[in-house]
C-alpha cells in the first residue's frame, strides 16, 4: 500500500492489467451515471439489458492493450446494440465511451496509416448505424455527439502516438550524440597516444642507435687509440644530450597549457637536416642530400644538407616535422641494418602541392618492421604520412640493385 501511495504512476506502469481494470471501472461508472442522469431517465429509465451491455463493454477494456483491435470491434458492436435496443425511448449512446477508449488505444499503438484505415470506417459504421437504425431521428443530438466523440478519440490517439514517436526520436538522437561524443573522444585519445608513441620511437631509436655505435667504437679503440676513443665518447655524450632534449620536448606535449616547464623550442624540421646527416657521418654512414624545388624561381642543391631547407622554401609545420622524422627513421634503419660500408642518399623534391622524399641505401641487410621482424619503424612512417593525407612506400630497390628504398609523398595542404 505504501508503494502505491508514494508512487502511483510508477506502480500503474509496473501493473498495466491493474491499470486497465481501474480504467474499466471508471468508464462503467461514467456510463451508468450518464445513463441515469439524463432528462429522459424518468420517462424511459435504462433497463437491465442496457446495464448488462455496459458491463460487458467496459469489461472488454481490461484487454485493450493485449488485443486492441478485437476490443474495438466488440465495443463497437455493443455500442450499436445499446443505442438501437430501445425503440420507444431515446438512443442510449453512453456505451460509446468504451468504443472511444478502444479507438484511442488502437490509434495510439498503431502506425498512422493503419490507424486511420481502422478509425475512419469504425466511426462511420457506428455513427451511420445509429443514425439509420436508432429510435430517434438521424439528425438527433445524440447521433452527432456520437460522431464527435469517436472522431475525437481517434485524433487524440494519433496525437499521442506522434508525441511518443517524437520523444523517442529525441531520446535516440541524444543517446546517439552522446555515443558519438564518447567515440570521438576515444578516437582523439588513441590518435594522440599514437602520435606521442611515434615521436618517442623516432627520438629513442635514432639517438640510441648512435650511442650504441659510438660506444662500440670507443670500447674497441680504448687501448690502442685513446684520443679517438675520447672523441667517440664525446659523441656519445652529445647524442645522449640531444636525446634528452627531444624526449623532454615530447613529454612536454602532455603538460597543461601555460605550464612554465613546457617546451619553448620549435619542433625539429628540415632546417636541422645538416645536424642529422652530420651525426650519421660521425658514426660511419656517409649521407648525400639532393634538394630540388619546381616552384617558380626554384633551384637545386646537391651534397649540402645545410642548404636543403633554403632550396625547398617554407613548409607547413606538420609537413616539415613529418619529413624530418621520416628521413631520421629511414637513416636510422640504414645505419642499424644496411651493414658496414653502406651509403645513403636522401632526395627531396618540392612541387606545387606536395613534397616527395626518397631515402636509398646500397646495403644488404633487412630493415626493421619488415616481414617477421616485429618492429614498428616502417609502420610508424606509414602512419605519419597517412596522418597528413599522404603515403609512404617501403621496400627493396629495383631488381638487381642491392639496398632498400623509402619513398614518401606529403601533401602541402591539410587533408579535408
Amino acid at each position: 500500500m505504501s508503494t502505491f501511495t508514494t508512487g502511483p504512476h510508477r506502480w500503474l506502469r509496473a501493473h498495466p492489467r491493474a491499470a486497465d481494470l481501474l480504467l474499466a471501472a471508471a468508464v462503467l461508472a461514467l456510463v451508468l451515471t450518464g445513463a441515469f442522469l439524463t432528462v429522459h431517465t424518468r420517462q424511459h429509465p435504462p433497463g437491465p439489458g442496457f446495464v448488462a451491455l455496459a458491463v460487458v463493454a467496459c469489461g472488454c477494456l481490461v484487454w485493450r492493450r493485449t488485443a486492441p483491435r478485437a476490443v474495438l470491434g466488440l465495443t463497437s458492436v455493443l455500442t450499436v446494440a445499446a443505442a438501437v435496443a430501445g425503440r420507444d425511448g431515446p438512443p442510449r449512446t453512453q456505451v460509446a465511451v468504451t468504443a472511444a477508449v478502444a479507438l484511442y488505444t488502437v490509434a495510439a499503438r498503431t502506425e498512422r496509416s493503419t490507424a486511420w484505415r481502422i478509425a475512419a470506417p469504425t466511426v462511420v459504421a457506428i455513427t451511420g448505424t445509429v443514425m439509420l437504425l436508432g429510435p430517434g431521428p438521424w439528425y438527433s443530438q445524440e447521433s452527432f455527439g456520437l460522431l464527435a466523440w469517436t472522431a475525437l478519440a481517434g485524433a487524440a490517439g494519433d496525437a499521442v502516438r506522434s508525441r511518443r514517436a517524437f520523444v523517442a526520436a529525441i531520446e535516440e538522437r541524444a543517446e546517439r550524440a552522446e555515443r558519438t561524443r564518447e567515440e570521438e573522444a576515444r578516437r582523439r585519445v588513441a590518435e594522440e597516444r599514437l602520435r606521442i608513441a611515434r615521436e618517442l620511437h623516432d627520438v629513442v631509436a635514432h639517438h640510441i642507435a648512435l650511442v650504441n655505435v659510438q660506444a662500440g667504437v670507443a670500447a674497441h679503440i680504448m687501448d690502442s687509440r685513446p684520443e679517438q676513443a675520447k672523441q667517440a665518447l664525446a659523441h656519445v655524450r652529445e647524442a645522449g644530450r640531444s636525446a634528452l632534449e627531444e624526449l623532454r620536448a615530447t613529454v612536454g606535449l602532455l603538460r597543461q597549457h601555460g605550464d612554465p616547464e613546457a617546451p619553448t623550442e620549435p619542433a625539429p624540421g628540415l632546417g636541422l637536416l645538416d645536424r642529422l646527416v652530420d651525426g650519421f657521418g660521425r658514426v660511419g654512414l656517409p649521407v648525400t642530400v639532393a634538394a630540388v624545388s619546381t616552384l617558380p624561381g626554384g633551384q637545386g642543391a646537391t651534397g649540402e644538407a645545410a642548404g636543403a631547407a633554403a632550396v625547398l622554401g617554407p613548409l607547413p609545420a606538420a609537413v616539415d616535422l613529418t619529413a624530418y622524422r621520416l628521413v631520421q627513421e629511414a637513416l636510422t634503419n640504414v645505419q642499424k641494418h644496411a651493414g658496414p660500408g653502406a651509403r645513403a642518399e636522401v632526395s627531396l623534391l618540392r612541387g606545387t602541392d606536395s613534397l616527395q622524399l626518397t631515402v636509398l641505401d646500397d646495403g644488404a641487410g633487412p630493415p626493421p618492421g619488415g616481414t617477421g621482424s616485429g618492429g614498428h619503424g616502417l609502420v610508424g612512417m606509414r602512419e605519419r604520412a597517412a596522418a597528413l593525407g599522404g603515403r609512404c612506400e617501403t621496400g627493396p630497390r629495383d631488381e638487381g640493385v642491392p639496398g632498400f628504398r623509402v619513398r614518401a609523398t606529403l601533401p602541402l595542404q591539410a587533408p579535408a
